[in-house]
């Protein structure tokens, strides 16, 4: 099988620090992984390469057999935030804005997220709190029909119900040939919705594991990520 995504000896560094070292990966279609680490780790630097956000990179970033960033754009939906947006642009404003630039972007499909989300087109952003506005960037991301979806803790500020039902659903949003690269503490919350876990420790990828072959070795996911972590804690 073809890899989906394919990450080789990427270095990144950023005022002369070194975030990520040789760090290597490969994601095939059609799976929920999740990227484990502690804040700090690079996770989301990751992503960002991946995205072609983050640039200035030494490596390679390969998405279905491109490498260039413009061409990997076209194939993810990452879940960046709204930051090009004033506070007092309307949702149905970001809906156009996300139709013109993503030839992939599903304004019905939007809509039929929005709803489940409970938000109002008519909204602006200065309106949003933040767990509301974390549901926006989400029904954006999976409103696109992507091969790669790129979540970045995209529930820290959603209260615990509704997480859950987003979780749930998450499954049900995504083609069967796509695939979930998503970083997030609730670690327990998406554990069972996982087929693989990275670990992101000391400035590279130090693990990639099938979750069933986890589950076999280890009460939780939880417990085997932090196992990672257990020396620290005793010293």
């Amino acid at each position: 099988m073809n890899d989906l995504l394919t990450v080789k000896d990427l270095t990144y560094r950023k005022n002369q620090k070194t975030i990520l070292k040789d760090a290597n990966l490969n994601l095939s279609s059609g799976k929920i992984v999740a990227l484990l680490g502690e804040n700090g780790a690079g996770k989301t630097t990751l992503m960002r390469i991946i995205a072609g956000v983050a640039k200035n990179y030494k490596g390679e970033v390969n998405l279905e057999g491109t490498t260039k960033e413009a061409a990997r754009k076209a194939k993810l939906s990452f879940t960046d935030g709204l930051t090009g947006f004033s506070d007092s642009t309307k949702i149905k404003d970001v809906v156009k804005f996300y139709a013109t630039i993503f030839q992939d972007f599903d304004e019905n499909e939007f809509d039929e997220l929005r709803k489940f989300m409970k938000l109002d087109n008519d909204m602006k952003l200065s309106q949003l709190s933040r767990g509301m506005r974390e549901k926006l960037i989400i029904a954006l991301t999976f409103a696109r029909k992507a091969d790669l979806y790129l979540l970045d803790e995209p529930f820290g500020g959603i209260d615990a119900m509704a997480r859950k039902k987003i979780i749930n659903s998450i499954i049900l949003w995504k083609d069967e040939k796509a695939t979930i690269l998503i970083s997030d503490h609730f670690v327990n919350e998406i554990s069972s919705l996982l087929d693989e876990v990275v670990i992101v420790k000391d400035h590279t990828i130090l693990e990639h594991k099938s979750a069933d072959d986890i589950r076999q070795n280890h009460e939780t996911i939880e417990e085997y990520y932090e196992s990672f972590y257990a020396d620290e804690d005793d010293e």
